[in-house]
Protein backbone atom coordinates (compact mmCIF):
# COMPACT_ATOMS: atom_id res chain seq x y z
CA UNK A 1 0.00 0.00 0.00
CA UNK A 2 1.46 3.43 -0.96
CA UNK A 3 1.93 5.88 1.43
CA UNK A 4 -0.91 7.70 1.20
CA UNK A 5 -3.26 4.59 1.47
CA UNK A 6 -4.13 4.42 -1.83
CA UNK A 7 -3.70 0.53 -2.98
CA UNK A 8 -4.74 1.72 -6.96
CA UNK A 9 -0.96 2.36 -7.45
CA UNK A 10 1.22 -0.23 -9.05
CA UNK A 11 4.58 -0.55 -10.36
CA UNK A 12 4.10 3.00 -11.26
CA UNK A 13 0.98 2.57 -13.00
CA UNK A 14 -2.14 4.50 -11.53
CA UNK A 15 -5.14 2.11 -11.80
CA UNK A 16 -7.95 4.15 -9.71
CA UNK A 17 -11.26 2.76 -10.08
CA UNK A 18 -10.28 0.48 -12.29
CA UNK A 19 -8.46 -1.72 -9.94
CA UNK A 20 -11.53 -1.56 -7.51
CA UNK A 21 -14.23 -2.44 -10.37
CA UNK A 22 -11.80 -5.46 -11.63
CA UNK A 23 -11.61 -7.36 -8.22
CA UNK A 24 -15.48 -6.86 -7.86
CA UNK A 25 -16.35 -8.53 -11.38
CA UNK A 26 -16.94 -12.12 -11.95
CA UNK A 27 -14.58 -14.60 -13.31
CA UNK A 28 -14.06 -15.99 -15.87
CA UNK A 29 -14.14 -13.24 -18.10
CA UNK A 30 -12.72 -13.00 -22.08
CA UNK A 31 -10.69 -9.80 -23.55
CA UNK A 32 -13.87 -8.69 -25.38
CA UNK A 33 -16.25 -8.53 -21.93
CA UNK A 34 -13.20 -7.07 -20.47
CA UNK A 35 -13.20 -4.40 -23.17
CA UNK A 36 -16.90 -3.66 -22.88
CA UNK A 37 -17.01 -3.14 -19.15
CA UNK A 38 -13.41 -1.45 -18.66
CA UNK A 39 -12.64 0.16 -22.00
CA UNK A 40 -12.86 3.81 -21.02
CA UNK A 41 -11.01 3.26 -17.62
CA UNK A 42 -8.17 5.21 -17.58
CA UNK A 43 -4.29 3.93 -16.58
CA UNK A 44 -1.76 6.50 -15.08
CA UNK A 45 1.25 6.13 -15.93
CA UNK A 46 4.40 8.43 -15.15
CA UNK A 47 3.59 11.05 -18.14
CA UNK A 48 0.42 10.77 -18.88
CA UNK A 49 -2.40 8.29 -19.34
CA UNK A 50 -3.81 5.48 -21.60
CA UNK A 51 -7.33 3.81 -21.66
CA UNK A 52 -7.88 0.19 -20.57
CA UNK A 53 -8.72 -0.43 -24.32
CA UNK A 54 -5.61 1.13 -25.28
CA UNK A 55 -3.70 -1.14 -23.50
CA UNK A 56 -5.22 -4.21 -23.78
CA UNK A 57 -6.11 -4.04 -27.39
CA UNK A 58 -3.32 -6.77 -28.06
CA UNK A 59 -4.80 -9.08 -25.93
CA UNK A 60 -6.71 -11.47 -28.37
CA UNK A 61 -9.15 -14.32 -27.60
CA UNK A 62 -7.69 -14.82 -24.23
CA UNK A 63 -9.59 -15.37 -20.79
CA UNK A 64 -8.93 -14.12 -17.75
CA UNK A 65 -9.47 -15.82 -14.21
CA UNK A 66 -8.82 -13.15 -11.50
CA UNK A 67 -7.78 -9.35 -11.12
CA UNK A 68 -4.84 -10.46 -10.69
CA UNK A 69 -4.25 -11.90 -13.90
CA UNK A 70 -5.92 -8.72 -16.12
CA UNK A 71 -3.62 -6.54 -13.90
CA UNK A 72 -0.76 -8.58 -14.97
CA UNK A 73 -1.51 -8.33 -18.40
CA UNK A 74 -1.82 -4.82 -18.13
CA UNK A 75 2.03 -4.49 -16.56
CA UNK A 76 2.91 -6.56 -19.34
CA UNK A 77 1.48 -4.49 -22.24
CA UNK A 78 1.83 -0.96 -20.95
CA UNK A 79 3.54 1.46 -23.31
CA UNK A 80 7.14 2.10 -23.47
CA UNK A 81 5.62 5.51 -22.01
CA UNK A 82 5.27 3.17 -18.43
CA UNK A 83 8.83 2.16 -18.30
CA UNK A 84 11.22 4.34 -16.93
CA UNK A 85 14.57 5.75 -19.16
CA UNK A 86 14.89 3.59 -21.92
CA UNK A 87 18.23 1.46 -20.97
CA UNK A 88 18.66 2.11 -17.92
CA UNK A 89 19.80 -0.77 -15.81
CA UNK A 90 20.78 -0.39 -11.92
CA UNK A 91 22.96 -3.62 -12.35
CA UNK A 92 25.88 -2.09 -13.50
CA UNK A 93 27.99 -2.45 -16.81
CA UNK A 94 26.33 0.44 -18.28
CA UNK A 95 26.52 0.37 -22.26
CA UNK A 96 28.92 -2.84 -23.29
CA UNK A 97 29.62 -1.44 -26.62
CA UNK A 98 31.31 1.50 -25.73
CA UNK A 99 33.20 -0.15 -22.97
CA UNK A 100 37.06 -1.11 -23.97
CA UNK A 101 37.08 -5.06 -23.34
CA UNK A 102 40.27 -5.45 -24.97
CA UNK A 103 42.17 -4.75 -22.13
CA UNK A 104 44.93 -6.81 -20.29
CA UNK A 105 44.99 -6.86 -16.01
Amino acid sequence: MSESGDDSRKMGLELGDLKADLEDADYPMDADELMARFGDHEIGLPDGEESFREVMVTGGDETFESADEVEQAILNRVSADAVGRQGYSDRGGGNTESQNTDKSF
